[in-house]
């Protein structure tokens, strides 16, 4: 019976590997378009182009890395089939891939997955083994299995094969776009970036690599620097929210990354809506790290040709809405005004009428007469409001102020 197969540190990651790699994955993966940002180009000073790898049918990246290894496996090894542990899409390239392929596929995901992608990943045939309260548990069971079965452990990121997969995206920019000067690529285990890297300095040695990580997970940052900073946290951009690189992509991203900066999570919420809004195309955080970046550190990119890959679009719905929603609130379109006002007949008619007056849209009205400071004769009023922009948002304010109302606007975190 075959062992469980180790990440496969001994082979290398080449402009050859990433070019046999897309010659191979070409005819089953989307040659998403690299397409110019006019209006991100004019916000940030720089040229701006995107390259849009939420549009792959498992809408990420991770189909490239996936298809690539399967693609190399031998008949046996096929036959037998082939596991992972992932919670995420990693688990839906190898499982749909491994579909198309007629290749059985097993996924190992923490107890905790979200049902909803279980029942995707569930959606293209593969094995669904649900195991331990954290990743390390499940990628740990996952070795245990195919040891005992005989599988072929697909590693997400730490695997030559896999990193020469993901390599192929930076290939199909620089063909598209020759022009590109600098690129900036999210960091999660380091996959992406050790193959896109590998290939853009091989074709491009004068290329600047700037690699993205979130602020509560600044894994490969730390790694690079010496440092030991914690990595912990709920981050918008959970599919690079990796407490650990890769050995054999941390060796990569030493010799072909010149910088890694990191962004924080008002600016990586900020990216995700900037991108619905002006490119009307949806982003998970980790996909929107890139645009993150160029927000949070605009003198490092100013006056480049910077290429940006939007690695990933799968993001709850419901968190979406929530970040739609904050987005809007931090920009003085929806505000929650809290009003002192007198617990009296005709005392929220008058505070209304100046917002009729203001042409604000009132959404909800919140009293409270109970949990206060105030005496038994005050009120406190929460307003939620719709305004134009902040600029409209003031003007409300100074009306209720001009007419005598102590007015707060609660603000976001």
């Amino acid at each position: 019976m075959a062992t469980a197969a180790k990440p496969d540190r001994d082979s290398a990651v080449t402009l050859e590997s990433v070019r046999a790699a897309h010659e191979r994955i070409a005819d089953s993966i989307i040659r998403t378009p690299t397409l110019k940002s006019i209006t991100l180009s004019e916000m940030t000073g720089a040229d701006v182009w995107l390259k849009f790898e939420n549009l792959q049918f498992t809408a990420s990246f991770k189909e490239r890395g996936a298809l690539n290894k399967l693609l190399q496996l031998s008949d046996s090894e096929r036959k037998r089939g082939v596991i992972a542990a992932s919670a995420g899409n990693h688990a839906q390239g190898v499982a749909y891939h491994g579909a198309r392929l007629g290749v059985p596929v097993t996924i190992v995901m923490p107890k905790h997955t979200p049902t909803v992608k279980v029942q995707q990943t569930e959606g293209h045939g593969a094995t669904i083994v649900l195991h331990g309260e954290r990743f390390d548990d499940a990628q740990a069971r996952a070795y245990e299995i195919a040891e005992e079965r005989g599988f072929v452990f697909v590693h997400p990121f730490d695997d030559a094969d896999i990193a020469s997969g993901q390599g192929t995206a930076a290939i199909e920019m620089l063909e598209d776009v020759p022009e590109i000067d600098t690129l900036c690529v999210p960091i999660g285990g380091g996959g992406l970036i050790s193959g896109m890297g590998v290939a853009a300095k091989a074709m491009k040695p004068k290329l600047e690599l700037i690699g993205v990580e979130a602020e509560l997970y600044p894994s490969t940052y730390s790694k690079m620097r010496g440092l030991k900073l914690p990595c912990e946290g709920d981050t918008l951009a959970e599919g690079i929210a990796v407490k650990e690189p890769g050995a054999l992509t941390l060796e990569i991203i030493r010799e072909v990354v010149d910088d890694i900066v990191l962004v924080g999570e008002r600016d990586l919420e900020r990216a995700v809506s900037l991108l619905l809004q002006i490119e009307k195309t949806v982003v998970e955080g980790a996909g929107a790290a890139g645009l993150a970046a160029m927000l949070d550190h605009p003198a490092k990119f100013k006056g480049k040709n910077v290429g940006l890959i939007l690695c990933g679009g799968n993001i709850d719905t419901r968190l979406l809405a929530n970040v739609l929603l904050r987005d809007l609130a931090r920009d003085g379109r929806l505000a929650r005004l809290r009003i002192r006002l007198q617990d009296r007949p005709g005392a929220l008619y008058k505070v209304v009428r100046v917002f009729d007056q203001e042409q604000v849209n009132i959404i909800e009205v919140y009293h409270q007469r109970i949990f206060t400071t105030l005496p038994a004769k005050g009120l406190i009023t929460d307003i939620e409001c719709e305004t134009r922009d902040r600029a409209h948002l003031d003007r409300l304010i100074g009306a209720l102020e001009k007419e005598g109302y102590e007015v707060k606007p609660v603000e976001l975190a």
